[in-house]
């Protein structure tokens, strides 16, 4: 037998939420991946890490990542991956410092604030011949791998409207550069939540040709988006209806997608970040298989009737996969092969976010 080859040293810059919940447990749970470094100055955020974490290094500064990233520590192998899960802000500096140093490189969406900078980091990456992705895990999501796999059997005929809702009942703020008006620090909804809802869009129904929005400040003292909805034409005709919200007293629902035949709707969030949250892992022994969820939330198929008082046909969620994006980026490291998400792609979602807040601030649709 062959032994496994040594596993890519992977450095994670940032411990917060995105960090800490989603990549460090991720990147762990990788066949050919090895969390090595973990990059945070918060005192309490490298404890965190260190007990999560056993045996993982922690520095205080990218800085100090780079002066040993090139070849490797005690005589180990250079890093073989750099992922930047650190505040949006920090996005383009970092990711272009890794790419200079040939170190291969995974972003937390946003990639940037704009299309044009996303689109500079892409041409960075092909010049230097370096990997480049970007976090886009809401691609894995249950819901809405069952709704790819509706589409692409046909079961809801010529596609005439897709809604999606990212909404959560949060009235109080909770602080922090994510809720910030400074344009620098790339806070509110629109980028945050925006970057999935409309990625989603994408991904189903291609390139957008038009965009209107509606961005509104709900809450009192707060300074950046918390309300916004996105109208995205795409070149096929087909609209998509995107709402993303932390003042929605009621949740509607996640999905809900009109065709020709028939139509689905699905409520409720896909489990996997929950599980996360919990310290379940992908691969654990303990509960349901990853992703899965109970029948009694499965989203229903039909016509004519609403779902909300039984119409419709149940349809068996499709398993949410996580673990398949940091499965795709090592097997691309491996063989040289895509990335499971773009840079180019990222600019693209960014051109329509762009487009969404002009319209917002000039009350018009804006061609894309």
């Amino acid at each position: 037998m062959n032994a496994s080859p040594t596993p890519l040293r992977v450095a994670l810059i940032g411990y917060g939420l995105a960090g800490s919940v989603f990549h460090a447990p991720l990147v762990s749970a990788t066949e050919g991946l090895l969390l090595d470094t973990v990059v945070t100055s918060d005192p309490g955020r490298q404890a965190q890490a260190r007990e999560a974490h056993p045996g993982v290094r922690v520095i205080a500064s990218a800085d100090e990542l780079w002066k040993r990233a090139g070849d490797g520590a005690d005589g180990e192998a250079p890093l073989g991956l750099v992922v930047i899960a650190s505040p949006n802000k920090t996005h383009v500096p970092l990711a272009t410092a890794a790419l200079n140093a040939g170190i291969p490189v995974v972003v937390d969406k946003p990639l940037a604030a704009t299309a044009a900078e996303a689109r500079e980091l892409a041409a960075l990456a092909e010049r230097t011949g370096t990997f480049l992705s970007v976090f886009q895990n809401r691609r894995w999501d249950n819901d809405f791998l069952t709704v790819r796999r509706l589409l692409a059997d046909g079961e809801l005929g010529e596609i005439q409207r897709f809604e999606s809702r990212y909404e959560r009942w949060r009235p109080q703020l909770k602080g922090g550069w994510r809720e910030s008006g400074a344009p620098e620090e790339i806070g509110g909804l629109l980028y945050d939540l925006g970057s999935h809802v409309v990625d989603q869009a994408l991904v189903l129904f291609g390139p957008a040709v038009r965009v209107y929005a509606e961005t509104d400040v709900r809450r009192p003292g707060a300074e950046a988006d918390d309300d916004t909805f996105i109208a995205i034409t795409h070149a096929n005709g087909i609209r998509s209806h995107l709402y993303v919200s932390a003042t929605a007293a009621q949740l509607g629902p996640r999905f809900r997608v009109l065709g020709s035949r028939a139509g689905y709707v699905k409520y409720g969030l896909d489990p996997q970040e929950a599980a996360l949250r919990e310290g379940l892992r992908p691969g654990g022994a303990d509960g349901p298989a990853w992703g899965e969820e109970p029948e009694h939330l499965w989203g229903r198929l039909g016509s004519g009737e609403s779902p909300l008082t039984g119409g419709g046909d149940p349809v068996p969620t499709v398993p949410g996969d996580y673990p398949a994006y940091y499965a795709a980026v090592a097997e691309a490291l491996r063989t040289g092969g895509p990335a499971p998400v773009t840079a180019d792609e990222a600019a693209h979602c960014l051109a329509v976010l762009e487009a969404a807040r002009t319209s917002s601030r000039d009350g018009s649709v804006v061609a894309v």
